[in-house]
């Protein structure tokens, strides 16, 4: 079981960490006290509450797809040649990068300012965990 401070669940989470602080005030959010006196979260509690308060900005395509993995946001850089495009997008706090052909691209009107949605289906992903002694580590 891991235990995260709560400045880490705050940076984790997007949010201040007076805002934790109030979530745990209300009682939206456990939490207990290390060997130093100072308030942290379980973080299987922090995994389900992100979890279930996730509020991602709706869909704009409103279409079905088996894709799970997709995100809403700006496109924030498009840079073409003749044949490829890059078109960058922010995703509430993430950056998503695709490449496409610069015809799609255009056929798509990808320009900065446009909402889009991200789809990412991938037989690969890769996770990484930080080193414990940056999270607060195991408990």
């Amino acid at each position: 079981m891991s235990s995260i401070r709560v400045k880490d669940a705050a940076g984790l989470l997007g949010v201040s960490d007076d805002t934790v602080r109030r979530w745990i005030d209300s009682g939206a959010l456990a939490a207990d006290k290390d060997e130093s006196g100072r308030k942290v979260i379980d973080g299987v509690a922090l995994a389900e509450f992100a979890r279930t308060h996730a509020s991602p900005p709706p869909d704009p395509l409103g279409t079905a797809s088996s894709a799970r993995n997709r995100f809403v946001g700006l496109v924030t850089k498009v840079t073409e040649d003749k044949v490829m495009a890059e078109v960058q997008m922010q995703c509430g706090p993430f950056t998503v990068v695709s490449l496409m052909s610069s015809a799609s691209a255009r056929e798509l009107g990808l320009v900065p300012g446009k909402v889009a949605v991200a789809m990412v289906k991938a037989t690969t992903v890769v996770v990484e965990t930080p080193d414990s002694h940056h999270t607060g580590g195991p408990a």
